[in-house]
């Protein structure tokens, strides 16, 4: 079975995410308690979903809808995965 490029979970963030629960990205920043810069890194695939991160979407979105900090941590560990493995890794 052949893995494809998964897509970096900020991507998830920004595309599916916010849209749904229909707010910015500086309103969502300060819902998560990080700066709007931060979460823009995260949101454009430059930063990753720190554990710290993670779990402030889990507070932040609640397991029941998506938030899982395990979902999102596993997210980014299968996308640097995929990174390393196709030597694109930063």
């Amino acid at each position: 079975m052949v893995m494809h490029n998964p897509p970096h979970p900020g991507e998830i963030l920004r595309e599916d995410v916010l849209p749904a629960r229909g707010v910015t990205v500086a309103e969502a920043a300060r819902q998560l308690g990080v700066s709007r810069a931060a979460l823009s890194r995260v949101l454009h695939g430059h930063a990753a979903i720190s554990p710290a991160m993670a779990l402030r979407i889990e507070r932040w979105l609640g397991v029941e809808n998506g938030g899982r900090a395990e979902f999102w941590a596993g997210m980014q560990l299968d996308y640097d995965l995929w990174q390393a493995r196709h030597g694109s890794a930063a």
